[in-house]
This record gives C-alpha cells, sequence and structure tokens, in this order.
C-alpha cells in the first residue's frame, strides 16, 4: 500500500515523502523586477523546515507583461536568478525538493499596458481587451519559455512546472472560449501548449521529470469537459510531459475554486481519471487539508503525489502535524522536538 509519508521518485527526483506545496501567488515583489525577497526566501523555506517534501514556486513569469500583477515574480533576466538561488539553496538545506513554476497571464495581465492573448477577447469587462498574438510573439513567447527553464536550472531548482491551466495563456490557447485564431494556432488549440512543452523539454536534463498543470474542467456555459482535456494532457505527454498537477477552472467568474459546491477532494476525480486515461503520475490538489484523506488518496493509489495550499499557508508545518497523526515523527528538527511528538 502506499503511504502519504513514503518517498517517491520519478526519473531523477527524489522525495522524502507525497506531500506538495503547490504554487501560490504572493503579491509580495518590492520594486516591480520580478526579483523575490526575503517574504518569499522565509515562506518556501519554512515549509521545507515544515517537513514537506516537494515545493513548487508560485506562477513566475518568462515576460515582464506576463505577470498577474507587477508584484509577482519573474524569470526573465539574468539579474534575478541569484534570488532563486538563495531560495533553492534553503530549501535544500532542509531536505526538501523544489520546483518553480514557468507561466504567463496572457490576457489577465493585470498591470500590462497592452495585455496578449491568442484573440482579442478580455477576461470580462474590468479586464483590457488583450492584443492578439502574431506569429513573431508566439514564437517570441515559446523561446521565452524556454530561458526562463534554463534560468530555473541555473538558479538550482530541481525541475519545473509549466502553468497551463487556471485561464492563463497556454490555457487561453487550448480552450474553445479564448482561441477564435482562424491560424494553425487556432485549427490545433493544443499546438502553442505542446511547442511551449518541447522548448522547455529540450533544455531541461533528461532525468528531470517535467510538470504541467492543467484545468481539467472548465466552469462556464461553453467550457471543456474532461474528456477535451484528456486529448489535450495527451499532447503535452506526447511532447514530453511526465507529470500532471491537475487542477480545474479559472476561465472565468467562479475561477479555480470550484464554485459553491466545491468540497474537500473535490478535483480528485478529475486527477483520477487522467491519471488512469494516461497511465501517468499526478498530483491531486484542491481543499485536501485533511491528513486522513490525504493519506487515502495515496493508498488508494488516486494519485501519487498531494498538494495542500490553503492548508499550508494556515500551518508552515503541515507536513510534521500529518506525520504525527499518522503515525510520528521521524525527523523533526532539534529545536521543535519539545513541541512535536517524536516517533521512537
Amino acid at each position: 500500500m502506499s503511504d502519504l509519508l513514503a518517498p517517491y521518485e520519478l526519473k531523477g527526483l527524489s522525495l522524502k515523502n507525497r506531500i506538495v506545496m503547490p504554487p501560490m501567488c504572493q503579491y509580495s515583489v518590492d520594486k516591480e523586477d520580478g526579483i523575490p525577497n526575503d517574504w518569499h526566501y522565509v515562506h518556501y523555506v519554512s515549509r521545507a523546515i515544515g517537513g514537506t517534501g516537494f515545493i513548487i514556486v508560485e506562477m513566475t513569469s518568462v515576460h515582464p507583461d506576463g505577470r498577474i500583477t507587477n508584484r509577482d515574480t519573474g524569470i526573465w533576466s539574468d539579474s534575478q536568478i541569484e534570488a532563486y538561488r538563495r531560495i533553492t539553496d534553503g530549501v535544500h538545506a532542509y531536505g526538501s525538493k523544489i520546483a518553480v513554476q514557468l507561466g504567463h497571464a496572457g490576457r489577465k495581465a493585470v498591470d500590462a499596458e497592452l495585455p496578449v492573448a491568442p484573440s482579442a477577447i478580455p477576461f470580462d469587462a474590468n479586464f483590457k481587451t488583450p492584443q492578439a498574438l502574431s506569429k513573431e510573439g508566439i514564437s517570441g513567447l515559446i523561446e521565452a519559455f524556454r530561458e526562463g527553464a534554463l534560468r530555473a536550472i541555473e538558479a538550482g531548482f530541481d525541475t519545473v512546472e509549466i502553468h497551463g491551466a487556471h485561464g492563463y495563456l497556454i490555457h487561453q490557447f487550448h480552450s474553445p472560449l479564448t482561441n477564435s485564431r482562424d491560424d494553425e494556432y487556432g485549427q490545433d488549440p493544443a499546438l502553442f501548449g505542446e511547442q511551449v512543452v518541447k522548448a522547455v523539454r529540450e533544455v531541461v536534463p533528461v532525468d528531470m521529470p517535467l510538470i504541467m498543470r492543467i484545468s481539467a474542467k472548465e466552469y462556464v456555459e461553453g467550457g471543456y469537459d474532461a474528456e477535451y482535456a484528456l486529448d489535450v494532457c495527451r499532447r503535452y505527454k506526447d511532447a514530453g510531459v511526465d507529470l500532471f498537477h491537475v487542477s480545474s477552472g479559472g476561465e472565468g467568474p467562479i475561477g479555480s475554486n470550484g464554485g459553491l459546491g466545491a468540497g474537500p477532494a473535490y478535483q480528485v476525480d478529475l486527477a483520477e481519471f487522467i491519471r488512469s486515461e494516461l497511465q501517468v503520475p499526478v498530483i491531486a490538489v484542491g481543499r485536501l487539508e485533511s491528513f486522513t484523506e490525504a493519506q487515502s488518496i495515496v493508498a488508494e493509489e488516486r494519485a501519487e503525489l498531494i498538494a495542500v495550499g490553503r492548508g499550508m499557508l494556515s500551518d508552515p508545518y503541515w507536513a510534521l502535524h500529518a506525520e504525527e497523526a499518522l503515525g510520528g515523527v521521524r525527523n523533526v528538527p532539534k529545536p521543535y522536538e519539545r513541541g512535536i511528538w517524536k516517533k521512537g
């Protein structure tokens, strides 16, 4: 039987447990330069101290105009590498592994003077109408993802995740709601994401498992379903994705929160569907704060890894507390031994 606290290996990535901190924007950059600061260092390293096996850094833009806001992180310049190296070194010092999520907000880039997107369709009446990308612009952004991956490797990240979910640029291309182009990128909605995956796969080491976050379902009228997402994921798998991080929504007012009916583990069925149909490992995410529920999902082999977002915002030591609840912490940091029950 699989165990939430058991090690996990995929290619050259070795994790001490199955617990993941998913990317969550902090909106805490100081100078609009995209460089992470002390807040980001403490935020991520504290979760490593707290026992998390795998940390995925917030959506980090490959282009200055690809940030959701100007207070988001970026990885479009070599000047940003050193600050990420400080974070990766800190996380590694406490036995955790770390990835960065490469992304571009597309039409949801609030502070961009002129956002870009597959088509000139605004997110809603409160957002700017984006400029439809030219083919040259598309090529430039594919190269930006490639260069972002190279900087991530230089900064010491253990691998990268490509953001293809939550209504951001790659999602905008593969969704019929937001892609009305009449060229090959409209006739083949998965083409842009596929080309991004191939570009990143070309520059990351062969033993690095490439991760992609996907919205496996849209929550608005006319939005795609899990079967449509499966076909898109198949393309991305064939292009080089090794592990899918399965979320949903983001293209409309419901956002990525699942709506009123969304309760604990509300997206696990979607992750399990992608896993079983494509025979690929998956990260399940979505209100998985319960230690026993997270354990049961892994034990029942519905997902390989469990991402805990809101739970870790509330409790940096969620992983240690999960160990405590599920049988006793084996490797509690010595300064915390008086506060957390240690087994043996």
